[in-house]
């Protein structure tokens, strides 16, 4: 048996409304829930009086107004993105041009070595590009960013020390793994990106979908100890003389709708590239989605 993860769907949150979570804390919920979204895209409210923004969002009807209509007369200072997915990033355009406060990122969308995949933002150019360990500031808060690539190249989480809060974006979250899907996304970046705020003491997550995740570590290890348990499901899957990733799916994913057995697929690519890269499976050539793999 697989290890199993303390995930908590218990979320229903409501729509358009600004909600106050914690002292310096709010939250208002973009309208496009999904297989890959589930409740939605939360941006997250940093400060009082002079705001930041977090994940501004996909570009939908409303959204934007019903953030700046709940803010009232207060200033958004900094709009910040952890990456570059089309549910995060797109409704930066128009809170910049409601606001003129500037966009804050690691880079554009496929800034890795991998290049563009699927579901990506290629319009976002932050006005101020920040990496690992720059302190971001404005009025009675700061923010640490942190680089945290894996589930795609220019991932962000940050951090709020005041408030013992992680904002991991994709990273983490409390409904659902995250898909990596290469070639941006990177499953050995992933597992480091785990260990680096496994390391960390933030008391609690506020992930970009679904709730917040309050007891950090143990889900946290429960993450890598789940990818641990996917590779030796692949492994053995090898060991069985199954070697194409479409035959695996259906093995490693029996409970999981077919419906996202594609989003499976990918997964199961960038752990086999993982896989790959630390000489655990061969394959000739580069590995990809119709590759033949092997034991060594």
């Amino acid at each position: 048996m697989g290890t199993a993860i303390p995930f908590d769907r218990d979320f229903e949150p409501p729509y358009g409304v600004v909600e106050r979570l914690a002292p310096g804390l709010r939250r208002i919920m973009a309208r496009n829930p999904g297989p890959f979204t589930f409740r939605g895209t939360a941006t997250f409210i940093v400060g009082e009086g002079n705001v930041a923004v977090i994940d501004p969002g996909p570009d939908i009807a409303g959204h934007i107004p019903a953030l700046l209509d709940g803010l009232g007369g207060e200033r958004v200072s900094h709009i910040l993105v952890t990456h570059t997915h089309l549910d995060h990033s797109p409704a930066a355009a128009e809170l910049k041009a409601k606001t003129g406060a500037p966009t804050y990122g690691y880079g554009p969308h496929g800034s890795g070595p991998g290049g563009m995949e699927a579901g990506g933002d290629p319009d976002f150019e932050p006005d101020v590009r920040i990496g690992d360990g720059q302190l971001i500031e404005g009025g009675d808060w700061s923010l640490d960013a942190l680089h945290t690539p894996g589930h795609t190249s220019n991932h962000l989480a940050f951090a709020w020390p005041e408030r013992s809060i992680l904002f991991p974006g994709d990273l983490v979250m409390g409904w659902s793994t995250s898909v990596i899907s290469p070639p941006d996304g990177h499953m050995g970046d992933y597992l480091a990106s785990l260990r680096k705020v496994l390391e960390r003491d933030e008391e609690t997550y506020w992930p970009t979908h679904g709730g917040p995740i309050r007891d950090p570590k143990p889900f946290v290890e429960a993450f890598i100890a789940h990818r641990r348990d996917r590779e030796e499901e692949i492994l053995a899957c090898l060991k069985d003389g199954i070697t194409a990733i479409s035959d695996m799916v259906p093995v490693i994913y029996a409970d999981v709708p077919p419906a996202v057995h594609g989003a499976a697929a990918r997964s199961l690519l960038a752990a086999l590239i993982h896989l790959v890269e630390t000489g655990r499976v061969r394959t000739d050539g580069p590995p990809d989605e119709e590759s033949d793999y092997r034991l060594p």
